[in-house]
């Protein structure tokens, strides 16, 4: 009995010091999309943030591990040392995999802590600058006229555009559905849009807000059920909701997940590291600048978080079932 509780005093004590000196190395925060993408750009500008609460001294780096549709990198995360120091930064592919993928190495709900969520990010629509239509109604009519003839883009199975795309193609209910070219990462997929050589493509604004200003594509539509009426250059745009697509209502929210396992002070230092992040003025202006809205609601929290990716995997489910479009 007293060297159950003897090791049981040694094993608290061992949480305790980990969690008061945590971070003891670099701190990884894995993005399984390439550099340069949406979720990179999050990523990279919270670890700034992060950085300055959790220290001075810290460093916190980026790795793009790509590939899969975003689950090379989450399986990554998923087996790496539950120690804290490597951390997934991932949007709603964490929910949309477990419907894409009918054999995945690892389960969204079980393999992972929850650290809490960052942001939501509206979507627009956009098309090529090449496309005669200049207002949604038009751009609509376009398709309906020419589905068959034209191409949407996307940056890869399971990415935000990918399920943008599927939700999209569903509410408008084209008779004629366009071809779908599957691109890996934003980037290249962007480029063509410009190009001219898609048609069209849904995006995140923290990859699109740049590109529409430039007037380097063209922007018909939000995803969000209302008007982004704060917003200094999305504001005039419609939502889809308001177009007729009845409680269309898309944004790509983006978690921080940990190893199973991770101690529990571990986690809740970096939960109050991301919660104070989230409330830095720098960081808020940022995010705002792309379009992206900080979370400030209970899914900030690791069982609000965790509550909202199990409802998520139900909906996408449904949605993904009815394209019949799986990755494996």
């Amino acid at each position: 009995m007293k060297k159950l509780l003897t090791f049981a005093l040694a094993a608290s004590t061992a949480l305790t010091v980990s969690a008061q000196t945590f971070p003891t190395k670099p701190i990884t925060f894995v993005v399984p999309f390439a550099a340069g993408g949406p979720t990179d750009t999050v990523a990279r500008q919270l670890a700034e943030a992060m950085r300055k609460q959790l220290g001075g001294n810290v460093t916190i780096v980026v790795d793009n591990a790509a590939g899969a549709g975003g689950t090379i990198g989450a399986n990554k995360v998923a087996r790496a040392e539950p120690d804290g120091h490597t951390l997934l930064v991932w949007h709603i592919g964490m929910a949309a995999t477990a419907g894409l993928y009918r054999r995945l190495p690892f389960k969204a709900l079980e393999d992972f802590e929850y650290v809490g969520m960052i942001n939501d990010v509206p979507m627009t629509m956009l098309g090529s600058p090449k496309l005669p239509a200049n207002t949604y109604r038009d751009f609509e009519a376009y398709i309906r006229a020419n589905g068959g003839k034209l191409n949407l883009a996307h940056a890869g199975l399971g990415s935000a555009s990918h399920l943008c795309g599927l939700m999209w193609q569903s509410a408008v209910k084209l008779e004629s559905s366009m071809q779908t070219i599957a691109y890996r990462g934003t980037g290249p997929a962007m480029n063509d849009l410009i190009a001219g050589t898609v048609d069209v493509m849904c995006d995140q604004t923290t990859s699109t807000t740049s590109q529409i200003e430039a007037g380097r594509v063209k922007a018909f539509a939000v995803t969000t059920k209302e008007r982004m009426a704060n917003h200094k250059l999305l504001k005039d745009y419609p939502s889809l909701h308001e177009m007729g697509l009845r409680n269309f209502n898309l944004t790509i929210w983006h978690g921080m997940y940990a190893p199973k396992g991770t101690p529990a002070p571990v986690l809740e230092k970096l939960n109050t590291a991301l919660r104070a992040a989230l409330k830095d003025p720098e960081f808020i202006a940022k995010q705002e600048a792309l379009g992206a809205i900080v979370v400030t609601d209970n899914r900030v929290t690791p069982a609000g978080h965790k509550a909202f990716v199990a409802q998520q995997i139900d909906a996408l489910k449904k949605v993904i079932d009815a394209a019949g479009q799986y990755a494996d």
